[in-house]
C-alpha cells in the first residue's frame, strides 16, 4: 500500500511540474566566466577583458570595466581573461589571466582601476571574493586558500588545504565561513578568519566536484560522478543521481529549493531538498552551464559558455 501511495505522489508531482522558459537574456562582449547581481545591476566577467555592467531594469548596458591588452608569448596584443567578479560597497573585485598564466587581482571603484596583486607572486587564483571592506579571500587551484588586507596588501594567511585540485569555493552568507570542492570528491568548511577546517563531508560524491552552493545551513554539489549531492545540518546525506555530468548547482536563500544543470541539453532541474522532490524544469540553455545564482526564492540567473547569462522567474 505504502509503494502504491509513493507511487501516486511521484505521479501526482511530475504531472504538476513544468517547463519554463527565460524571461530574458543579456548578450556580454565576450564569452562569460562570471557575474554578480547587485540591487539591479548585474557584473558579467568575460574572456574579452572587459566586466559589463547592465541594468536589470531596462537590460541595457551601462558601462564595461575594460583592462589593458597583455602580451601573448607569440608577441600579439591581446585581451586578458576575466576569470572571477565580486562586488561590495561600490567596489569591484576582478581576477584576470596574466603573463604565463598567472593571475593579477584588481579593485575597480569610482571609475578607477587598481591593481592590488600582480602575476609576480606567480598565483594561479581561480576565485576572489569580498570577505569585507579590508579583506578579500582567494582560492587558487591548488587549493590554497589566502585571506587578503588590502588595507596592509599583506597576505594575513596562506594554507594549502587539499592535495587535489579546487573545484569550487562560495562563503556563507554572513562570510564567516567558506565552503570548499575539490577533485577528491571532498566538501569542506573552513572558517574563514582562520582558515580552521570545521567540518569535512565525503560520503557522497566520489569524484570532483565541480560546483557547490550554500544556503541556511544546506550544501549542494555538482559531481562528475553524476550525482548532485545534499548535505544538511541535523539531517542524513543523501544525492540524486543524474543521467549526465552535473556541470552546475544553485541554491535558493531559504536552502528550501535546490537547482542542477540536467541532461545533454543542459537543462535546469528544479528541486526541494527537504523531500527530494523534482519541480519545474527550466529550458532553453544551448550549452555547458558554468554558475548559478538565486537572487531571491523566485528570481535567479545563469549562464552558460558563451556570451549569454539567463534570467528566470519562477511562477
Amino acid at each position: 500500500m505504502k509503494n502504491v501511495v509513493a507511487l501516486l505522489l511521484l505521479f501526482i508531482s511530475l504531472m504538476q511540474a513544468k517547463e519554463i522558459a527565460p524571461t530574458f537574456k543579456l548578450k556580454s562582449l565576450g564569452i562569460v566566466n562570471d557575474f554578480v547581481v547587485h540591487e539591479n545591476r548585474i557584473y558579467i566577467a568575460n574572456d574579452a577583458g572587459t566586466v559589463d555592467v547592465f541594468d536589470l531594469k531596462t537590460q541595457k548596458l551601462l558601462e564595461f570595466i575594460a583592462l589593458e591588452p597583455i602580451t601573448s608569448r607569440m608577441g600579439e596584443l591581446t585581451s586578458p581573461n576575466i576569470l572571477s567578479v565580486d562586488y561590495l560597497n561600490g567596489k569591484v573585485l576582478i581576477v584576470s589571466i596574466g603573463q604565463d598564466a598567472y593571475r593579477n587581482v584588481w579593485i575597480y571603484e569610482n571609475y578607477e582601476l587598481k591593481n592590488i596583486i600582480n602575476e609576480e607572486k606567480k598565483l594561479t587564483i581561480k576565485e576572489a571574493r569580498f570577505v569585507n571592506d579590508e579583506r578579500i579571500l582567494l582560492g587558487t587551484f591548488a587549493s590554497e586558500i589566502l585571506l587578503h588586507d588590502l588595507g596592509e596588501n599583506y597576505n594575513l594567511y596562506k594554507r594549502h588545504v587539499s592535495q587535489s585540485t579546487l573545484g569550487d569555493i562560495t562563503l556563507s552568507e554572513d562570510k564567516s565561513k567558506v565552503i570548499m570542492s575539490d577533485e577528491s570528491g571532498e566538501i569542506r568548511i573552513l572558517d574563514v578568519k582562520t582558515s580552521d577546517t570545521l567540518k569535512v563531508y565525503s560520503s557522497q560524491n566520489v569524484d570532483n566536484v565541480y560546483h557547490v552552493a550554500y544556503a541556511n545551513d544546506v550544501i549542494i554539489t555538482a559531481g562528475q560522478d553524476r550525482r548532485v549531492a545534499v548535505y544538511q545540518e541535523g539531517k542524513k546525506d543523501y544525492h540524486i543521481k543524474s543521467d549526465f555530468l552535473v556541470y552546475c548547482v544553485g541554491i535558493a536563500p531559504s536552502g528550501k529549493t535546490g537547482i542542477y544543470s540536467s541532461g545533454e541539453q543542459s537543462d535546469l532541474q528544479l528541486f526541494n531538498t527537504k523531500t527530494k522532490e523534482k519541480l519545474d524544469r527550466l529550458v532553453g540553455h544551448e550549452g555547458i552551464v558554468n554558475q548559478i545564482k538565486f537572487i531571491n526564492e523566485k528570481e535567479l540567473f545563469s549562464n552558460e559558455r558563451n556570451r549569454y547569462v539567463y534570467y528566470w522567474r519562477l511562477d
